[in-house]
């Protein structure tokens, strides 16, 4: 089979210095969309569990907007539309181009946060409302018992869906192919129409793999881990006295 000619597969590992580079690329750019992800996320979530009823309209907007439309369209909106917008601010006769790496970033970041923020309100409805009449009574403003008692305990309860949601995010960068360049299918991609041989794209997945199997695995032990039940310390009987 040609998947196995070893002068393809020479070829192809000859030409593979701009499929690392698209590899941390790809890296880069999860990393930094996770995190426009999480703060945006985290956000909305707590917008979406406020009594302010403006503030839940606006996060269900947000959530209802990037849920429900692709993730390629929007970054060919935000690929085509936003150097649009630059050109009227700045009143410049072309377009202003943006950087591959803002363009994904911004991509995946703010189509994640949709799901994020699903996850977070979900987190702060898993906590006892009692908590926040209690944080509350003590002084506490809204804004004081969310950051030091409601987000502590909601993150330990998303932990799970919330790596899952960074897999994703990881694997929903290759969309960046189709309009920015730079990532690690792009580079596939060109290596494999510069060569024509199908193994560029056997190497693509492989990186995939090394990027998110380990992330994977993290999930399932934190499934498991939010399974268990905490063991009760044992306490000395009443009226026992200690050992000297």
């Amino acid at each position: 089979m040609d998947l196995f000619d070893a002068s393809r597969w020479a070829t192809t590992l000859a030409g593979m210095g701009d499929l690392w580079g698209g590899f941390l690329f790809t890296i880069e750019v999860s990393l930094a969309g996770l995190a426009v992800a999480l703060v945006t996320g985290t956000l909305l979530g707590v917008m979406s569990s406020t009594e302010n009823r403006a503030l839940r309209v606006i996060s269900r907007v947000y959530v209802e907007f990037f849920q429900n439309t692709p993730l390629v369209v929007q970054v060919f909106l935000f690929y085509s539309g936003v150097p649009q917008i630059f050109r009227a601010l700045g009143h410049t006769g072309t377009p202003v181009r943006v950087a591959p790496f803002v363009l994904g970033v911004v991509g995946v970041g703010l189509y994640h946060a949709a799901y994020v923020s699903e996850v977070i309100r979900t987190g702060i409805e898993a906590v006892p409302k009692g908590q926040m009449e209690g944080a509350q009574s003590q002084g506490f403003s809204r804004v004081q018992a969310y950051r030091y008692i409601i987000l502590p305990q909601t993150f330990k309860i998303i932990l799970p869906p919330l790596a899952n949601q960074a897999l994703n995010l990881i694997k929903n960068t290759s969309v960046l192919a189709l309009v920015a360049g730079g990532d690690l299918m792009y580079n596939a991609d060109n290596l494999v129409s510069d060569s024509g041989f199908l193994q560029g794209y056997v190497l693509c997945c492989v990186m995939y793999f090394v990027i998110c199997f380990p992330l994977a695995l993290l999930i399932k032990w934190l499934e498991r881990r939010s399974k268990q039940t905490p063991k009760a310390k044992p306490t000395p009987a009443a009226g026992v006295a200690k050992e000297a």
